[in-house]
């Protein structure tokens, strides 16, 4: 395990931190391989009631390391990206999100699959996909709609229009809000509350609630095989190329 990501255990919780702060928790391949193993360890452990994903101070995830991304050349239904969302999805396990300063990206698309999302009053949420001419993941494209509406949704995962905290606390994309030094501590809380519920009775109610696994399971796919095509694109290209210009 890097130190890239974290995984620690708090009693019943186990915590899943995003610990890249140099690079604005930037994700590589490497990192997605980790995190999709410590869900599949906590899936497997009777002693894990709950997971919770949390970041570096002011700063959740950037998203994808791009250059990292593209050098991997690991972009298929196979890769250790899929691997992770598939995980993330199919977790029996509750997951809480402790949001603060920034959520690009993945950083943004993995909180639709959280049960309980803390946030940051200063947390920014954004999903430029389009702005690289590639297409949302993590099956927000059916998540995002169902869960904000869909005018919302447009404006936020197609025109790339950002969203404070108090607009995905109004848009149902997060629970609470909270200063950005308590973060932490009210996100702990509250996995350790959810841990502490009788744990068969919390699966029970979860998957009844999550009902539609099936179809989020497909749309990953799906959204993943457009997400290749695209990238092979002229618009990409050229989107990418700006991009970089703009690093220099």
């Amino acid at each position: 395990m890097s130190d890239a990501i974290a995984v620690t255990d708090d009693g019943a919780v186990r915590i899943i931190r995003i610990n890249r702060p140099e690079k604005k928790n930037a994700l590589t391949v490497a990192m997605y391989a980790e995190m999709a193993r410590a869900l599949r360890d906590a899936a497997q452990s009777d002693a894990t009631r709950c997971v919770m994903f949390a970041g570096a101070p002011g700063v959740f995830s950037a998203g994808n390391d791009i250059a990292d991304f593209l050098s991997a050349g690991n972009t298929g239904l196979n890769s250790p990206v899929l691997a992770f969302l598939h995980a993330l999805a199919d977790s029996p396990k509750p997951m809480v999100a402790a949001v603060g300063g920034v959520a690009i990206g993945v950083g943004t698309t993995m909180l639709f699959h959280c049960d309980h999302v803390v946030a940051a009053r200063d947390a920014v949420l954004s999903t430029p996909f389009l702005k690289l001419a590639l297409i949302p993941e993590a099956a927000s494209t059916l998540l995002a709609p169902m869960r904000m509406g869909y005018a919302r949704a447009f404006s936020m995962l197609v025109m790339g229009r950002r969203l404070s905290a108090a607009d995905a606390l109004e848009a149902g994309l997060v629970n609470t809000v909270v200063d950005a030094a308590e973060v932490d501590t009210v996100a702990l809380q509250a996995a350790r509350e959810i841990a502490a519920l009788p744990p068969k009775a919390v699966a029970v109610a979860r998957s009844l609630m999550r009902s539609r696994l099936g179809e989020v399971q497909e749309r990953i796919d799906g959204e993943a095989e457009h997400f290749a095509e695209l990238l092979q694109s002229d618009e990409a290209r050229a989107a990418f190329q700006a991009f970089f210009a703009r690093k220099k």
